[in-house]
């Protein structure tokens, strides 16, 4: 799975990170830390910007492309941690006298307690930082188009179940997001969203499935062709597919004087 995830999971454009450098004032002073990094898709692009990124994962997997991946784009400043959302508490001992600037969270804080963690990073940021809580975009099977319901009712026929879960990216889970930042003592907190239009050839169309299958649930490699000849039938003719991308950023200030 989490080779599919390094391959075939949407980037983020460009605008998002130079948004939250304006929002940050972000320097090569600053760290940023990354819960839920998967295979490095935020945290690499943030690299370049920052003093150092921290990028925590529960999955050994997903570290070891993102470490990987940082080797070969020439990447010093990227330090990769094992660990989930419970476990950032524990890096203010790390830091020691430094603040974080920035924490962000991309398409995982569903699978994270995310009151809790919002409550936890406040203290470890400096004066003048924030959270950021990225969504990115719906997922390939529940947008507004003739191939995404086709493709959904093909996996929720393969699946037996239906595929309701939006990962995060609906607006009531953006309204429970703003919300709770604000109960952690958050202020400033706005959505930023950019919007493009791009197209997906079957083979990332299939991969960006795959990255998002549970592991226990993945096919094994010699079953996925017939997985993915499934899924070719049940989809309209054409070798690409157009989808809408909306990207939301939640940005949340921890204020100047704290």
């Amino acid at each position: 799975m989490a080779d599919y995830y390094a391959k075939f999971r949407r980037g983020y454009p460009s605008q998002v990170f130079d948004a939250l450098q304006e929002t940050f004032a972000l320097s090569e002073a600053d760290v940023v830390l990354d819960v839920g990094c998967g295979t490095g898709q935020l945290a690499l692009p943030f690299a370049s910007r920052v003093g150092s990124v921290v990028g925590v994962d529960p999955e050994p997997d997903m570290l070891r492309l993102a470490r990987e991946a940082a080797a070969a784009q020439g990447i010093g400043n990227a330090v990769w941690m094992l660990g989930a959302d419970a476990d950032v508490p524990a890096l203010g001992a790390l830091l020691g006298e430094r603040s974080l600037a920035l924490t962000v969270i991309g398409q995982a804080l569903h699978w994270m307690q995310h009151d809790e963690l919002f409550r936890a990073v406040k203290p470890l940021l400096r004066a003048g930082g924030g959270i950021a809580v990225i969504s990115n975009g719906t997922p390939l099977w529940l947008q507004d188009s003739e191939w995404s319901r086709a493709l959904r009712g093909c996996l929720e026929a393969w699946l037996g179940t239906p595929l309701e879960a939006s990962c995060g990216t609906s607006g009531r889970d953006r309204l429970r997001y703003a919300q709770a930042l604000e109960s952690a003592g958050f202020v400033g907190v706005r959505e930023v969203v950019v919007e493009y239009s791009g197209g997906l050839s079957f083979d990332q169309l299939f991969g960006g499935v795959c990255s998002a299958i549970p592991a226990d649930q993945l096919p094994e490699p010699d079953e996925r062709a017939a997985l993915a000849e499934r899924i070719r039938q049940a989809l309209p003719s054409g070798e690409r597919f157009t989808e809408q991308v909306r990207v939301s950023t939640l940005v949340a200030e921890v204020g100047a004087d704290s």
